[in-house]
């Protein structure tokens, strides 16, 4: 019997079938799914919401050093923070398992870069396997692992936005019985002073060296032969497309261990084609090593090293065969991002947008959306927690040229704070940063799909945890003045606003109110209208954002099926011509 899986459910799948026994991330698209459906295991498997990715690489590192296979997970971009435990594990080496999913977002679908993190492979000296669908998610996991224990090394499972999220079937097996290993002291192997990882790093090119024949000849590794004529080089989602652009006579190089890359087998494969080609997405990682050795080949000069590839893509670039195309009476219709009807954030960019001489560092999360028309209430994003330490770059060059006009606000969500703002936060008060933090605390991590966090109240398997109040965290640091607020009160709103830029005493600010898309809290729901005979069409309401608000016949009017009545347009109206009234939950 064959199951429908995504990739990322296939991949939870493969760890309960390799005996993972410890798994640990932080949500990030396109990862996310994975550990949302580890709790199905939770039987077997341990798992858990980590503050950020860092943590969980750690977590997830100390217990396959103690003894168990573990797991972590994480977007590209999670990779950049977990870096730092990764690239010193693969020196120090494993005790049972070790696997890390890196899951990258070709054509930034919901990413801030694109960035090809198999350079983080052939960098931290990891061996990696890219699975191509989901029966390889499932399959490739359990490889991954006596990979990593035959050559006593982390492996990093890099997989993209498509082999995540597309659904294909998957063959089950039975899960492996996996012995925890007996765990003794060894300070040479797993202590990282310079002496001992200056004895690792040779072991760890030796390692390599066997990964790397071990490649030529393993199932991971495929010829799929077809004739001599064309040959492609290929791997992860590019497989797939390769495989629909190029005729049937075309042989293929299938690698599913991508690094080191088996260089023997390449150069066998290669001396048999008239005509060689590497099919990669974005970047040229095999063509760039492949040529290095020697090996003439076509790729990156014909597809380039931006954005997703595709099969009519292929088609076009290296057959010059244009897609057929067919005119309709009908032009594309896109609705831009926005704020969600009644988005606790919405009432604090209101009033944000006011303020001309706001300077405002803003953070990755549902909020980033306060950059965006009509609100245009932020300067910055880069990364999370940046929102934080960004603005206290910006306020120190204000203050260095002697700019008093500014006043910086460093915006972050309430999952952001703990992963990586509270460093930021005792950046700003220990360094006297003249800018004011703000946490937008809407109870979830929104942006990925709800996920629990510290101060949500709840683990990743739905049981009652510690809520660590984000205002004792600031309260500890040295922040006299904490302003609580509901955002959606804009009167209160500017009134805390304004008492923090007055503020002798370093301050900060926390919206709260949670976001309404939690179903597991009553929230207050009804329904704004608007009185058409008391309207003038001035159109203040639609500066709030919501896309619930429109005009028609320039007057305003209210979408009832998106309106959920947080009165924010309400507020604004300077005729009162919008009122509420209470409804049956939606």
């Amino acid at each position: 019997m064959k199951h429908l899986l995504s990739g990322n459910e296939a991949i939870a799948r493969g760890a309960y079938e390799a005996g993972v026994k410890v798994a640990s991330a932080y949500p990030g698209t396109p990862s996310t799914e994975i550990f949302e459906n580890l709790p199905q295991y939770k039987d077997s498997i341990y798992a858990e919401w980590a503050p950020n990715e860092k943590v969980a690489a750690e977590v997830a590192y100390g217990a396959s050093i103690a003894g168990v296979r573990s797991l972590c997970a994480m977007k590209h971009v999670g990779l950049n923070v977990a870096a730092d435990p990764i690239f010193t594990a693969t020196y120090n080496g494993v005790g049972r398992g070790f696997v890390v999913v890196s899951a990258d977002d070709p054509s930034m679908h919901s990413s801030q870069n694109e960035q090809d993190n198999r350079y983080y492979a052939k960098a931290a000296k990891m061996a990696m396997v890219e699975p191509s669908d989901s029966q390889e998610c499932k399959d490739f996991m359990r490889a991954a692992y006596e990979i990593s224990e035959a050559f006593n090394i982390p492996v990093l499972m890099r997989t993209t936005t498509r082999v995540s999220h597309s659904k294909s079937l998957v063959a089950f097996g039975e899960p492996e019985m996996v012995e925890p290993l007996e765990y003794h002291r060894d300070i040479v192997k797993n202590v990282c002073s310079p002496a001992n990882a200056y004895m690792h790093h040779p072991i760890l090119e030796e390692k390599l060296k066997k990964l790397e024949d071990f490649g030529n000849t393993c199932s991971l590794n495929t010829m799929e032969m077809n004739g001599n004529k064309v040959g492609v080089i290929t791997a992860s989602i590019s497989y797939q497309y390769a495989k629909e652009a190029f005729p049937e006579d075309t042989s293929f190089l299938k690698l599913g261990l991508t690094n080191p890359l088996p260089m023997k087998l390449i150069r066998d494969f290669s001396e048999q084609m008239e005509k060689l080609y590497v099919i990669e997405e974005l970047e040229g990682f095999m063509e760039e090593q492949i040529k290095a050795a020697g090996i003439h080949c076509v790729g990156k000069d014909l597809l380039g090293n931006m954005y997703e590839l595709n099969a009519q893509l292929i088609r076009e670039k290296i057959f010059g065969i244009q897609p057929k195309t067919l005119k309709l009476p009908v032009s594309a219709v896109s609705r831009p991002p926005a704020l969600c009807p009644g988005c606790p954030h919405r009432g604090f960019f209101y009033t944000m947008s006011k303020g001309k001489n706001f300077v405002i560092s803003g953070d990755i999360g549902c909020y980033t959306l306060g950059a965006a028309d009509p609100l245009y209430a932020m300067d910055t994003c880069a990364c999370m927690g940046g929102g934080f330490s960004l603005g206290m770059g910006m306020a120190k060059a204000f203050e260095i040229s002697g700019d008093k006009s500014k006043k910086v606000f460093g915006v972050l969500g309430d999952s952001t704070f703990f992963h990586s703002g509270m460093t930021g936060a005792v950046e700003i008060i220990y360094n006297k940063g003249n800018m004011i933090p703000v946490v937008l605390d809407n109870s979830i991590t929104a942006m990925t799909g709800h996920q629990e966090n510290p101060n949500s109240g709840f683990t990743l398997e739905g049981e009652i945890a510690n809520k660590v109040k984000i205002e004792d965290v600031l309260s500890a640091y040295g922040y006299e003045n904490i302003i609580i607020v509901d955002p959606q009160d804009l009167k209160a709103m500017q009134k805390a606003v304004d008492g923090a830029i007055a503020s002798t005493v370093p301050a900060a600010i926390i919206t709260r109110r949670p976001c309404l898309l939690i179903k597991k809290i009553k929230h207050d729901i009804g329904l704004c209208s608007v009185n058409t005979d008391e309207c003038v069409g001035c159109g203040m309401c639609l500066k709030v954002g919501c896309p619930a608000v429109f005009m028609k016949d320039k007057k305003a009017r209210i979408d009832p099926t998106q309106c959920v009545g947080c009165t924010v347009c309400a507020q604004v109206c300077p005729k009162h011509a919008i009122t509420r009234k209470e409804t049956d939950q939606k």
